[in-house]
């Protein structure tokens, strides 16, 4: 299947830019099982990298330009940029991701002395929160390190994509899904600890059941106001809570109970529920992982649904559509949790399956989901895969 994919794009690498020798990249995208709007608050985050992701196909080139084309958005056409100076320009769409990270290294004193011709090919659905962003980003940033020599170890280039992102693209998201695509490793999850970078692998041993993603196919922007403004909520509730406990620096660091006796504090009702959210999941994160390698995968599914639950009433950033998939879900067979993942307002449910039951939960959701939707979902039996790397 990779070897197929791969000789298309070289079919297509040599119609756009010629019969040159190239080097192949992959760069998986995340799913993340329970942790979600933890990352920006300091707290516990449980994503792993999926088989699905961005392949590259790079040739040098002999001056300083770079031209790029992505197979899944033709209509865009070749996109040429220099490799230093760089500003952001939304007439070059999807390449500002690429060159936000050309753009950050360049900023750090890591001076890229050449450019380069690219054929991208993803096999993730656009705008469905598996974090198709963070998987260019740290694609381009292992091919720069690969060919400049720049040194960089993997959580250095994670930081860089993150940064490219907040400071180039101007969207404020965490660390969590540059940090999962970089840092994946076959069949674990990653414990991670948004707030100190902390991190532990955790063998994903399922054993007779499988993450299934089912994509509402209602795409969710990023860079929405909604994503924003729940980080300044949630920012704001924790500049309340300081002022009786000074030494707090993240929503993160509190315990549910310690929550609970200073929560009086945040003035608005609207921020309390933003800020109980951030730090009952980050507890339930923790408790979640400690289920999952004590073999209980019953009670890590029972707090997927209560992530799930949290999300909708506390967060409010599911909506109809991922409301639709988690009930559905809920109500299968063989289902043992389902649950919204990334950023929410559309996107995908991540759930787990068992194998036995797999055919007729997408069978049964899928017929359900259309008929009160009025449109289809999409479903992916997910492995998951080790993180952007070159391959040989």
């Amino acid at each position: 299947m990779e070897q197929e994919l791969l000789n298309e794009m070289k079919q297509v690498f040599t119609e756009k830019f010629g019969d040159k020798e190239t080097r192949s990249f992959f760069s998986p995208g995340r799913v993340n099982l329970i942790g979600e709007h933890t990352d920006y608050n300091g707290g516990h985050v449980f994503p792993c990298a999926i088989s699905l992701g961005t392949y590259a196909l790079v040739a040098d080139r002999d001056d300083n330009k770079s031209r790029l084309y992505s197979m899944n958005l033709a209509d865009k056409g070749v996109v040429e940029f220099e490799m230093s100076g760089l500003k952001y320009d939304k007439a070059k769409d999807w390449a500002n991701y690429p060159m936000g990270v050309v753009s950050v290294l360049e900023k750090a004193g890591y001076k890229c002395s050449h450019g380069f011709d690219i054929v991208i090919n993803g096999t993730l659905p656009g705008g469905s929160g598996l974090s198709s962003s963070a998987s260019i980003e740290v694609l381009t940033a292992v091919i720069l390190n690969d060919a400049f020599k720049f040194g960089l170890d993997m959580v250095e280039l994670v930081k860089f994509s993150q940064q490219a992102e907040n400071q180039f693209v101007g969207v404020n998201c965490g660390i969590m899904d540059q940090f999962a695509v970089g840092m994946g490793k076959k069949d674990c999850a990653i414990l991670l600890d948004c707030n100190t970078l902390e991190y532990r692998y955790s063998k994903i041993a399922l054993k007779d059941a499988s993450i299934v993603i089912t994509n509402t196919n209602k795409p969710h922007s990023l860079a929405s106001s909604a994503y924003n403004v729940r980080r300044a909520q949630c920012e704001h509730a924790l500049n309340e809570l300081k002022e009786v406990k000074s030494e707090l620096n993240a929503l993160g660091e509190l315990s549910n109970e310690d929550y609970n006796k200073i929560a009086g504090h945040i003035s608005e009702q609207l921020e309390r529920q933003r800020a109980r959210h951030a730090v009952y999941e980050n507890n339930r994160t923790l408790e979640a992982v400690e289920a999952l390698e004590n073999d209980d995968v019953i009670k890590f599914g029972k707090l997927m649904n209560e992530s799930h639950f949290s999300l909708r009433d506390d967060y409010d950033v599911t909506g109809e559509n991922l409301d639709t998939l988690a009930e559905l879900a809920w109500a299968q067979e063989g289902v043992i949790g389902s649950r919204m993942t990334g950023a929410g307002f559309g996107g995908c449910t991540v759930s787990l399956v068992k194998n036995s039951a797999i055919a007729a939960f997408k069978e049964n959701v899928g017929k359900a989901y259309t008929e009160k939707i009025g449109y289809a979902p999409s479903f992916y039996v997910a492995s998951i895969a080790d993180g952007t790397h070159r391959i040989k």
